[in-house]
């Protein structure tokens, strides 16, 4: 449970009525219980009904609450609900009723981890590797969730995620918890931005302010209802009678990033250090130039996850020289900065030395060079596999056809990396 101890105003003070209102709960204050302003503060009811706290004892808390951390050797780690860590759908949709019906045929290891919530008419899923990773990054970081769903649904999907209250605690923010319509902020997390990590897969306009702490997610759509939103031309998966990967699905992918930017943040030198980043050895090429930083030493306060996240991002494409083809113009500046981000140098001059030639169609002018000149020749989805997956994808995964005006481009709301790559996706049958 999250606790907020305020330290009340001290006795030998010569003026008794100079308490600082630390914080509020409906509209009094909990030193002096003066009746204060409603709108004073700013309000932390996912920790306690109508509580509101002054801006100077959010700055200590998160102060007091740093040292903490820092000191068990953990970060923030603010993770998204809904295509993250589970997938909901309404039970009396005509797409999922037969699923209530044949529950029992189900595979095992769909079954196991299938609910039907009755009070909400719900039925969720919880995502592949769930378990294990919640596990593993509270090792790591200190927890939350936050969604724009109500707070009655965040409170029953945290049941089933942790029931023995082992990871949460109260550390659930719904969207009555939110300070502005339809955005999502830290305002209302008690920890410092340079040590959060936000891992979500929803579009990057619900965190406006934050765009910099956030790792991209390829979406979990289990159910029918899910993919027909976001347009996937695919069957459902209860319909594939098969799911994510519990080994090389997309939360086990986010764990060894996860692992290797909190062993970048609060590793030292020797033992410690050495052990931290073998964790990693296997999944990632290691690199130590930044905790070589004579600039962030020791000191771990100094150490901004931001800037980090930011260089490991760009260990993905280094050495990469890419230039783009035929890709559709509302999807060429997309595609541009997504490369950079992954330390890809793009150009726009065909006579420049380039490894990878993006394109849709194997028969343009570039393309035609590229395999005359035994270049990379890869689809655009390349890029964007690359990116969820945090690691260079092998490029004969994704080959160039001729061009086909009756496919349309694949939009990042379309993006499925589990077909793509084959391991995302294991049989349950």
């Amino acid at each position: 449970m999250v606790k907020v101890v305020v330290d009340p105003p001290s006795s030998n003070s010569p003026k008794k009525n100079m308490c600082t209102h630390p914080g509020l709960i409906h509209g009094m204050c909990i030193c002096c219980g003066q009746i204060m302003n409603d709108e004073a503060g700013v309000a932390f009811g996912y920790i306690h009904k109508n509580l509101r706290l002054s801006n100077d004892e959010i700055s200590g808390l998160r102060d007091k609450n740093l040292k903490n951390l820092l000191h068990h050797k953990k970060l923030h780690l603010v993770l998204d609900l809904d295509h993250t860590l589970l997938n909901s759908t309404c039970i009396t949709a005509n797409q999922e009723g037969y699923l209530k019906s044949q529950e029992d045929t189900l595979p095992d290891n769909l079954k196991s981890s299938l609910f039907t919530v009755e009070s909400m008419q719900m039925m969720t899923k919880l995502r592949p590797f769930v378990t294990t990773f919640l596990k593993e990054a509270s090792k790591l970081f200190e927890m939350y969730i936050y969604t724009m769903g109500k707070r009655s649904y965040a409170l029953e999907m945290a049941k089933l995620l942790d029931p023995e209250d082992i990871y949460f605690h109260s550390r659930v923010i719904a969207k009555e918890d939110c300070t502005q319509r339809d955005q999502k902020g830290l305002d209302v997390v008690l920890g410092e931005r340079k040590c959060h990590l936000e891992s979500v897969i929803v579009s990057y306009s619900v965190w406006k302010k934050h765009k910099r702490n956030l790792i991209l997610m390829e979406r979990y759509n289990f159910f029918a209802e899910s993919c027909e939103e976001f347009r996937l031309n695919s069957k459902s998966l209860p319909v594939l009678r098969c799911d994510e990967s519990e080994t090389d699905g997309a939360l086990a992918t986010v764990l060894k990033v996860l692992q290797r930017i909190h062993s970048y943040s609060l590793a030292r030198y020797g033992k410690t250090r050495h052990t931290l980043l073998q964790l990693n050895l296997d999944y990632f090429q290691c690199t130590d130039k930044y905790l070589l930083s004579q600039e962030h030493g020791d000191n771990l306060e100094c150490q901004d996850v931001r800037q980090i996240l930011k260089s490991v991002r760009a260990e993905v494409l280094k050495g990469c020289k890419v230039i783009f083809d035929s890709v559709p113009k509302d999807e060429h500046l997309r595609l541009w900065k997504m490369a950079r981000k992954l330390g890809a140098r793009c150009t726009t001059n065909i006579f420049s030395v380039v490894t990878h030639v993006v394109s849709i169609d194997a028969q343009t002018y570039q393309s035609s060079q590229a395999i005359y000149k035994n270049k990379f020749l890869v689809d655009p989805r390349w890029i964007e596999a690359s990116s969820y997956l945090w690691q260079k994808q092998p490029e004969e995964n994704f080959p160039v056809s001729r061009a086909n005006t009756n496919i349309p481009f694949m939009l990042p709301v379309t993006f499925h990396a589990s077909n793509l790559i084959s391991s995302s996706i294991s049989s349950s049958s």
